[in-house]
């Protein structure tokens, strides 16, 4: 009898310590470089980066019809704030195209960016990572938060990047066409000089081949654009996460707010980085290489004939 006690004593335990395990098993949080899914629509997974992009979308779809039915034609309050702060955009604008031209034509995209950019930064960034799902994984109970910045995922920011990009080579074909475009990758343009001009200038047989290889590293210029705009931006807003929740961990209250008000700064200023480098490489784009050139050339024949005279 004693030994049956025995057993069903060790018995009892055992089962007291496995429901005390399961009760007192804690639900892990870690953030991870790929945004997690939060739901499903047919085969399409809805992640949390991109369930946070649709209410950016949103929020400036809102705030754009708002001030379209309340736009007036002597501005007021809201709308006078944001004519201010558009006018100064573009005066900013006009200093890097050093064109009202361009700047009319690339202002729009550039500014549109710089807005799902900042909102993006900062929704990320908000104390809203209490709102989330409770998943049970390998390694236990995690936690999945709803709001993840579009923008912490890189994902988001190389698809910014190629339309960025690729907008800026479109620009530049509309601008001074298909050949002149390619020719700036592929310099035909060199080999056809050299032929021309070898015997009056000898030099052009180092100088071309140079050329054309200089344009085929303007051909890998054009993919080093697309990593530094989308690594610098992805992993800026990644680790802005990644501190402020590190900074909650080791005191909830008081501690983050600092670092909260680092992190919007550091939002404005990469959205802002952003769309300048958009603004520049449409405007490089849109630069005839061939004219200049040329102008050059008119300008030395000029002088040389002002010399001899």
């Amino acid at each position: 009898m004693s030994q049956i006690n025995i057993e069903n004593q060790i018995g009892e335990a055992e089962a007291v310590n496995t429901v005390g395990t399961g009760a007192s098993e804690e639900i892990s949080h870690e953030s991870t470089l790929y945004a997690e899914p939060i739901g499903h629509i047919g085969n399409f997974t809805i992640t949390n980066s991109v369930f946070t992009t649709w209410i950016v979308v949103l929020i400036v779809l809102v705030v754009t019809l708002a001030i379209k039915i309340k736009a007036k034609k002597i501005p007021k309050g809201i709308q006078n704030g944001f004519e201010i702060i558009i006018e100064g955009a573009m005066n900013l604008a006009d200093q890097v195209t050093g064109s009202k031209k361009i700047t009319a034509k690339v202002f729009p995209l550039a500014f549109s960016i710089f807005i799902f950019v900042l909102i993006s930064n900062w929704l990320g960034i908000l104390p809203l990572g209490g709102f989330g799902l409770i998943e049970t994984t390998e390694h236990g109970k995690a936690f999945i938060p709803f709001i993840r910045s579009g923008t912490a995922d890189i994902n988001t920011t190389l698809a910014l990047g190629i339309m960025s990009v690729i907008g800026a080579n479109i620009f530049g074909i509309l601008s001074i066409g298909v050949w002149k475009m390619f020719n700036k990758y592929v310099n035909v343009n060199a080999f056809g000089e050299m032929i021309r001009k070898v015997r009056k200038e000898p030099a052009i047989l180092i100088s071309a081949p140079i050329m054309f290889f200089v344009g085929v590293l303007e051909l890998i210029g054009e993919f080093a654009k697309i990593a530094s705009l989308s690594f610098r931006l992805f992993g800026n807003v990644f680790a802005g996460e990644v501190l402020l929740m590190s900074m909650s961990a080791i005191l909830a209250y008081g501690l983050p707010l600092p670092f909260m008000g680092l992190e919007l700064f550091v939002g404005f200023i990469q959205a802002f980085i952003f769309s300048i480098l958009t603004l520049v490489y449409f405007t490089i784009a849109a630069q005839d290489h061939d004219e200049h050139e040329e102008h050059n050339e008119k300008d030395k024949s000029t002088h040389k004939e002002q010399a001899l005279v």
